[in-house]
């Protein structure tokens, strides 16, 4: 037998008309219950939501069964399985249906008309026809009911017994006896075989998608894979068929799909043990890679962002409000020397806060972002450095020398944009907005026709500042809700950085005229 192709999971075979391409596929399990979690539809909703998909399930029989063999099987009524399809199909649109236990020749006749009358675009057939131990789970009636659903099958998934049941054959022995035969099947019976070979001896576990629907020469893509030293194999059948079922309806690609499901169950094989899980042949663990890469905490919405941050920097926000200088500025006692020191201070500060805001418009991924970051820098630079001349005399705001602490928060800041990471230089630019926003936001009402600072304070009402600030909370806040935790931690601690900055940038001014 010649092969069409023959080399990795990454090539690619068109899909089958008809066949969905969804986001996220809707996946009916028909199948059987396992109670302990490792096989059946247990396995199959596990295995479709770690594969992008969500999951439904029509019980076709109730087991009684743990990790070291099955005790008990109850099958209802095969009208109450025909009750369970129509009433899905007749709400849901099913993207695709993976088939599993079936058991009597009358779920299967439910099963076969249901698929007749409804035609889901994708059907993947785990024809469980053989337990571990080699017993046959099925009478002569009943395989031959199941092999007249192989016919309306777009993928079978037989194990080695079960093809040669499928074939009428005897068993294979071989790699290439198993593709050979997998061929005859797939031209006899007009259907694609995922060929396996676990459970052939040897090192190598490999399985090969068989197709010779269209003609005797099939066309055969390989991968390869290396058999696991493990007791963690319940389900693997139910989770592999599930998988394809729903990276095949995501994509229309059924070689990579096939990769991308192998390599997710040998991860997930792999993980099985840590989970601990009865004293026989145990369960895999389904989300082993997305507990590994995605964790199971889970994203804050922008306002629960904006809760936390706030609440944060409760301590430091106290110690601003009640510090000196702000304390002396709202009633009016601040020395004029201190609050000019504090200006020519702020002045070279706005500067570089300018350049950080610049780089922060430069790094900004959206037409939006990038026009808010720069209009704040434009802002920094004309009208906030007017209003800071006008306060002091002639040349004397970049006259002065940048304080310690000036230093100190703009390095952070220059420091943090230098690093590139978009997210992280918005959380450090906030404050500047938010902190001063709020400070101002009690200072203003103190404003009064005798006080020395009135037109200082009423710059706090200003409409477009408070605008200004809105746009930065929702831009910083939507930013760390989208973040990986990492990435939102580091956001954080730069946030609260520049908080203490700020604090210490009010702190710095008192007391400078009397030294």
């Amino acid at each position: 037998m010649s092969s069409g192709v023959g080399t990795s999971a990454g090539a690619s075979t068109s899909a089958g008309a008809g066949v969905s391409r969804v986001r996220v596929p809707r996946v009916l399990s028909i199948a059987g219950s396992d109670p302990s979690g490792g096989a059946g539809i247990q396995a199959d909703l596990k295995s479709i939501a770690a594969n992008g998909g969500y999951g439904m399930a029509a019980i076709t029989a109730l087991t009684a069964q743990n990790t070291q063999g099955v005790s008990g099987v109850h099958v209802p009524p095969a009208s109450f399985l025909k009750q369970q399809l129509d009433t899905v199909s007749d709400d849901v649109t099913i993207d695709a249906v993976k088939i599993g236990m079936l058991g009597t020749p009358e779920v299967v006749a439910v099963v076969q008309e249901w698929l007749a009358r409804v035609k889901p675009p994708l059907v993947v057939l785990d024809p469980v026809m053989v337990a571990t131990s080699g017993d046959r789970l099925l009478d002569t009636e009943a395989e031959l009911a199941l092999r007249e659903l192989v016919r309306v099958s777009d993928l079978v998934t037989p194990n080695i017994p079960e093809l040669a049941i499928i074939a009428g054959e005897p068993a294979a022995e071989t790699w290439d006896e198993v593709l050979a035969q997998a061929g005859r099947v797939s031209a006899s019976y007009g259907v694609r075989v995922l060929a396996k070979g676990g459970h052939l001896s040897g090192a190598e576990a490999p399985d090969a998608l068989v197709d010779a629907r269209f003609g005797n020469v099939p066309v055969v893509t390989e991968f390869a894979g290396i058999r696991l030293e493990t007791t963690n194999t319940h389900g693997t059948g139910c989770s592999l068929s599930s998988a394809l079922a729903t990276r095949i309806a995501a994509t229309g690609d059924w070689a990579s799909a096939v990769g991308e499901s192998k390599r997710w169950l040998s991860e997930s094989i792999r993980a099985g043990a840590a989970l601990q899980v009865g004293r026989g042949h145990g369960p895999i663990n389904h989300f082993a890679g997305l507990w590994a890469r995605g964790g199971g905490e889970t994203a804050p919405t922008a306002a629960e962002v904006r809760e936390h941050w706030w609440a944060e920097i409760a301590d430091i926000r106290a110690q601003i409000d009640n510090g000196e200088f702000v304390r002396a500025l709202g009633d009016g006692s601040l020395e004029r020397g201190d609050f000019v020191w504090y200006l020519a201070q702020d002045a070279l500060y706005l500067r570089d806060y300018a350049r950080a805001l610049a780089e922060a418009a430069r790094l900004a991924p959206t037409a939006a972002e990038q026009a808010f970051w720069a209009s704040s820098a434009e802002g920094c630079i004309v009208t906030e450095l007017q209003l800071h001349e006008s306060w002091s005399p002639s040349g004397e705001v970049f006259a002065a020398s940048p304080s310690a602490t000036t230093t100190g928060y703009l390095n952070h800041l220059l420091a943090t944009a230098a690093r590139g990471d978009y997210a992280v230089l918005a959380a450090a630019l906030l404050p500047c907005f938010w902190v001063y926003h709020d400070v101002g936001s009690r200072l203003h009402p103190l404003a009064h026709a005798e006080h020395p600072y009135a037109d200082w304070l009423t710059t706090y009402a200003d409409d477009a500042f408070t605008d200004a600030t809105e746009q930065a909370i929702t831009i910083v806040t939507a930013l760390a809700a989208d973040a990986a935790p990492p990435v939102r931690d580091a956001m954080l601690t730069a946030f609260v950085a520049s908080t203490e900055h700020e604090r210490e940038f009010f702190a710095a001014a008192c007391g400078v005229s009397s030294n």
